[in-house]
């Protein structure tokens, strides 16, 4: 069943991006992420124009984090005190990003950017995680895994506005969680993701935080930030395809509460390992459809130039 989507100006399958929601919210709801980094990707494979891709993915996001959110509040896994400094960083952070895209469109280059900063993002940091998860698991066959430890302080713990915070047992500085939300929400206007991919080891292995509050606490600056982000490139950039944001919503919320309960019962170790080769995958498709033959070949002449 085709539907038209007014924004990307083309028709898709209904069937087909409920189904890309649902994955994505599955993978929303197991590893604590917003999901963007497949989201964008997916919606490009799709035919979907990158900048529509970026903004629509993202108002996807809200509904996905919102429903995780609820989820991990129920278990009492939201550290709100740090999830509110970490969207103090997020929200400039986030405004710059959108009038980065803004520039972008402007010149004409916005979808080269957007692809580039995928590949290279999503290839890098996929891979740095794929490596640590790997060792890990090597480590733990002959020893004890070798976990970072709350106790443990270092250079970034002595900066000043140290913050209580109680649900994850932490007193440290305002400083390094504010830094990550603005990267966060840098990432979240230029190429649409959560920035969930990041936070969670970010907030794991340099906030020091405990696993039982990190996903929790993620997803609830993601959600925050993925709003901000949705509603400001509708206001600026007008790309939010609305018939394609609510099919995606759909699809993401009950593919969360899937997740949820699948991630519940996975190790942390596997976990990274499953993420990490996930965003691999995603930056090597992307980067093979930039420099493979295009299936459809075909030129724009100028008006004078065709008669």
């Amino acid at each position: 069943m085709q539907i038209y989507l007014p924004i990307a100006e083309l028709s898709v399958n209904v069937w087909l991006i409920l189904a890309m929601g649902g994955a994505v919210g599955f993978v929303t709801g197991m590893f604590g992420v917003g999901g963007g980094f497949l989201m964008t990707p997916f919606l490009i494979f799709a035919g979907i124009p990158p900048i529509v891709s970026v903004a629509t993915g993202a108002s996807q996001i809200v509904a996905s984090s919102v429903s995780g959110v609820a989820t991990q509040v129920a278990r009492k896994g939201v550290d709100f005190t740090m999830g509110l400094v970490l969207v103090g960083g997020g929200i400039p952070g986030a405004i710059v990003g959108v009038y980065i895209v803004s520039l972008l469109a402007d010149t004409g280059q916005v979808d080269l950017v957007i692809k580039l900063a995928y590949v290279g993002l999503l290839g890098t940091i996929g891979s740095l995680m794929l490596s640590e998860s790997v060792r890990t698991l090597l480590r733990r066959r002959k020893a004890p895994a070798s976990r970072p430890k709350r106790g443990e302080h270092y250079w970034l713990h002595g900066l000043p506005l140290k913050v209580r915070f109680r649900v994850s047992k932490l007193y440290i500085s305002a400083i390094p969680p504010v830094v990550l939300g603005m990267i966060s929400g840098v990432l979240s206007g230029v190429m649409g993701i959560g920035g969930g991919f990041i936070m969670v080891p970010a907030m794991i292995y340099i906030l020091r935080m405990p696993a039982s509050t990190v996903v929790g606490t993620s997803l609830f600056q993601v959600f925050c930030i993925a709003t901000l982000t949705t509603f400001l490139h509708a206001w600026v950039n007008q790309t939010v395809d609305i018939v394609l944001a609510l099919l995606l919503m759909l699809g993401g919320v009950v593919g969360t509460q899937y997740g949820a309960r699948v991630g519940a019962r996975l190790p942390s170790e596997q976990l990274r390992l499953l993420i990490s080769m996930l965003i691999v995958a995603m930056a090597l498709r992307l980067g093979w459809e930039m420099v493979s033959t295009p299936a459809d070949i075909f030129s724009v002449e100028p008006a004078e130039d065709a008669q």
